[in-house]
């Protein structure tokens, strides 16, 4: 049986009745318009207060700690990690709504909170769930570019195209051809981002399916919840896997706006692009192995452990290993961050779950073993900042236990979370008007005049001159 005609019946010719509107959308448009109120008047009072400094090596290392973004939607504290709108990644476990027998908290919880700032109830979440069921279908020539993309097409290329591919349902590309106020670009950058993080499963399950598989996804049940429903399309049925997907997903949606994904999105989108097409943007910086790729290079490294001083090792060969890999000058993988100084809290909440669903798997004995050994090695070489294991240190063994084997694809499942943090904060960037983004860049030559400049008037007491 082809792909194609295996899948149109399951998605492209069946439809869903419209529901109600969740009430999502309405809450937003409170608070953002409460939002936009605060920062005019907050920005009339304090406009040219100086925020920071920044010095010539933030200049030429990727701008570490300059601050010049705002980002609504969640702070990373070096110290207690991600905060989404000030809860903490055991708070929104805690007090997020799960579904019934289920111990982890569902996304689309936490996309309520990334948009509003509030908990939601399990009624307002179990309607977004209804809603972004009601949107899950897809057109059927992305469904036909996938299936005719080679398997030897890396998966989060494939991704990255279908997104574009997706853009021929874009509400705000219509209307803004048409003509529309600003005061409406958030109406349908939000629609779009709801439309977009729907469909999303849909397009990653038939990635998975033909690149690695048979190439036919199951149908969406509208009586499942979001990740419970990826997994279905992925080919799993497993409550666990259903639980391990949901906190996988709640967990990677958002970490602030400076990481690659969530900035590419913001700066495209700045540009007026429309959601596919920011978003797509941001997951060509996900594919990168200095972001979203980590995880796979985890894996790999830790399989590379297992398989040269096998389950029986001495702590003493783990340490020599870890120096070797150090020594030959690579890093160690799922060790350190560019903002966290300590244990990246991701981590410890993938170790718990791991603790309690595969106590005895030999990985999560080696993880725990490098958690124990790796900081001490990298605080004596000395080269690090944050010793410290980071989220791709500990979600490959996972998602390996559940028999989600083929380690190309996890950036895909990363994709698919971060979509939830980067789409709400697009929303609020349109809903406050935040302009084009241009940063002003300098050459060396430049800069090296500068800096001298500002020498010679500090030597003579004089003000230092603007750098504009």
């Amino acid at each position: 049986m082809s792909f194609l005609r295996s899948f149109k019946p399951a998605f492209v010719a069946r439809t869903y009745s419209s529901v109600a509107s969740s009430g999502l959308k309405e809450r937003f448009k409170q608070v953002a318009a409460a939002k936009a109120q605060q920062i005019k008047e907050f920005r009339a009072a304090n406009n040219n207060e100086v925020v920071g400094t920044y010095t010539v090596d933030q200049t030429y290392g990727g701008m570490r700690g300059i601050v010049g973004l705002v980002t609504e939607t969640s702070l990373l504290d070096p110290q207690e990690g991600i905060r989404y709108r000030g809860h903490d990644l055991f708070e929104i476990s805690e007090k997020l709504p799960k579904v019934k027998g289920g111990d982890e908290p569902l996304p689309e919880g936490v996309f309520w909170l990334l948009l509003t700032g509030d908990i939601p109830t399990e009624a307002q979440v179990a309607a977004v769930t209804k809603e972004w069921n009601s949107r899950a279908s897809i057109p059927g020539h992305v469904a036909e570019m996938i299936a005719k993309f080679p398997t030897t097409l890396h998966p989060m290329a494939q991704f990255s195209s279908a997104i574009c591919a997706l853009q021929s349902e874009s509400k705000f590309a219509r209307q803004y051809a048409k003509g529309m106020s600003k005061a409406d670009y958030w109406d349908y950058t939000y629609e779009d981002s709801v439309d977009l993080i729907a469909k999303l499963p849909t397009i990653a399950a038939l990635i998975y399916r033909h690149t690695f598989h048979d190439g036919t996804i199951a149908a969406l049940d509208p009586n499942l919840d979001w990740s419970a429903n990826f997994t279905r399309m992925l080919g799993f049925n497993n409550a666990d896997f259903d639980d391990c997907m949901r906190l996988y997903l709640a967990i990677h949606a958002d970490h602030e706006g400076g990481n690659v994904s969530a900035h590419t999105t913001h700066l495209v989108g700045s540009a007026l692009s429309d959601p596919y097409l920011s978003f797509a943007a941001g997951m060509n910086g996900l594919a990168g192995p200095l972001h979203g790729l980590a995880n796979q290079e985890v894996l790999i490294w830790l399989k590379k452990v297992h398989d040269q001083i096998g389950e029986n090792y001495t702590k003493q060969e783990l340490t020599d290993f870890i120096w070797k890999t150090l020594k030959s000058g690579q890093v160690l993988p799922g060790y350190g961050h560019a903002v966290l100084r300590k244990t990246d809290p991701r981590f410890t909440v993938q170790n718990i779950f791991a603790k309690k669903h595969l106590p005895n798997s030999p990985y999560l004995k080696l993880v725990s073993d490098l958690y124990e050994i790796a900081p001490k090695v990298l605080t004596e070489q000395g080269k690090t900042k944050n010793p410290w294991p980071n989220v791709d240190a500990h979600s490959g063994i996972l998602l390996q236990h559940f028999g989600l084997t083929e380690m190309s694809y996890y950036t895909v499942l990363f994709g698919v979370s971060r979509a939830l943090g980067v789409l709400a904060s697009l929303t609020w960037d349109r809903a406050l008007g935040l302009p084009l983004e241009r940063p002003k860049s300098i050459t060396t030559d430049a800069l090296i005049k500068f800096v001298a400049d500002s020498k010679a008037a500090k030597a003579k007491g004089e003000a230092a001159p603007e750098l504009e």
